[in-house]
């Protein structure tokens, strides 16, 4: 099956911007994004596979659709220049496809449009009807369109239990029935990119929201491994529009009974440490601002790192292994408090986000209505709160906190130092 990453723009602003039924290239989208007239979403290049389809996408396209995009097209000024420019106007990121629709049906009213897959572009229309909302219309960018594929592999170990396993589901997975069914739900299905118009249901391939099965798609090339992961790397140090990530980290005496007081030093190291986070294209760019804030039942210490120095970086994960766990635990303080920090600052031309870790229940302190009342008196709502659970945290509070926030919780129990790189995706 395959899906084409396209852009969903609501049918009044597509109307306005002269869309409709027309022919749409990436200069267009940057144009419009730059003017104020369309505030999109896409999902984070590093972290996503829709994301990264779509910045290859808009690298082809600004270089001027060749054959085969190379390391030489990366270096050319006015490819570094419209990339930087157009990732400098997403509204939001994400770490996935499927999260980014939610959060756009969740933000419906602040933006206009969202990049990701044909696929999720129908179930987000679907989703938008059945609440008596106006679907969005399918723009299949000029030059630049990436088309998702979803292979099917097996590693071959000399295992023939496993491989007749594997065979079976390939072939159930190819059959007419599941390829039907994979149609039903917006894939596109069969040998080809586009399927045969007999074959489809115009109520979920439906031409009214541009979806077009006929358009001849040319998909740009996926260049070589080297040319992605330099295209990767400098998405990530230098073409991301720049992140404001506050660290509320829970150091009550808690942390230290259960052993996580060592389990998060070592996940903020990972972070921190330039070389290691790049093993995991989350390093930090030159204009990214750090905050790192210690809390049990009260403010015990503060950092903030400007840039990605690796001697800064490394200075402050020595500087946060050396503070003991104790105390209580209040997490709306150091939340309340990042916002704060976020406020004095400023946040235009950021990604603002606050990654909260705990392990336990706050009992102490402030309550989840002088977070409310803060936020709401503040003005600070476009701030989303990523919650990490580690040992008896709750779930309920962490909850709470994300959905005013439209942020998410990620469980950091069997893995902490792998649900602070998942959530990394999203800041």
């Amino acid at each position: 099956m395959r899906s084409p990453v396209v852009v969903g723009v609501k049918r009044a602003v597509a109307e306005r911007l002269g869309w409709v039924s027309a022919e749409v290239s990436v200069d267009d989208m940057l144009t419009a994004s730059e003017a104020g007239q369309l505030h999109f979403m896409m999902a984070n290049a590093t972290q996503s596979d829709s994301g990264a389809s779509a910045y290859l996408g808009f690298l082809y396209a600004f270089a001027g659709h060749p054959d085969v995009l190379t390391a030489a097209h990366l270096r050319q000024p006015d490819v570094r220049d419209k990339i930087e420019r157009i990732l400098g106007t997403v509204g939001r990121t994400a770490g996935s496809s499927g999260f980014l629709k939610d959060l756009f049906l969740g933000e419906y009213d602040a933006y206009d449009a969202m990049v990701n897959y044909e696929s999720t572009m129908i179930e987000t229309n679907q989703a938008l009807l059945a609440s008596g909302r106006d679907p969005l219309y399918i723009v299949y960018l000029v030059h630049g369109t990436a088309i998702a594929d979803s292979p099917f592999a097996y590693i071959d170990k000399d295992d023939a239990k496993k491989e007749a396993t594997f065979q079976g589901l390939q072939r159930h997975l190819l059959s007419d029935e599941v390829q039907r069914e994979l149609l039903r739900r917006g894939r596109r299905a069969g040998l080809g990119i586009n399927p045969h118009p007999t074959t489809i249901d115009p109520a979920v391939f439906n031409p009214d929201w541009g979806i077009d099965t006929t358009r001849i798609l040319t998909p740009v090339k996926i260049p070589d491994p080297a040319v992605v992961r330099e295209a990767l790397n400098l998405y990530q140090t230098a073409f991301r529009k720049p992140s404001f990530t506050v660290f509320a980290l829970d150091f009550s005496g808690s942390m230290d009974d259960s052993d996580g007081e060592d389990e998060l030093k070592a996940a903020m190291r990972l972070l921190l440490d330039q070389e290691t986070a790049a093993q995991y294209l989350l390093q930090a760019s030159p204009d990214d601002v750090t905050v790192v804030i210690l809390f049990n039942d009260g403010l015990v210490s503060e950092w903030t790192l400007v840039g990605n120095d690796p001697a800064q970086s490394l200075g402050l994960a020595d500087q946060i292994e050396q503070v003991q766990a104790d105390g209580g635990t209040d997490i709306y303080t150091p939340v309340i408090h990042g916002l704060e920090l976020m406020q004095q600052r400023g946040t235009d031309g950021y990604f603002p986000s606050i990654v909260l870790m705990t392990d336990g229940q706050s009992r102490d302190g402030k309550k989840f209505k002088d977070l409310e009342a803060y936020v709401a008196a503040s003005g600070m709502t476009q701030v989303p709160v990523f919650a990490i659970t580690f040992g008896k945290a709750s779930q309920e509070q962490l909850d709470e906190i994300a959905v005013l926030s439209s942020g998410a919780v990620f469980d950091g129990r069997g893995d902490l130092a792998g649900a602070f790189r998942a959530v990394r995706g999203y800041t």
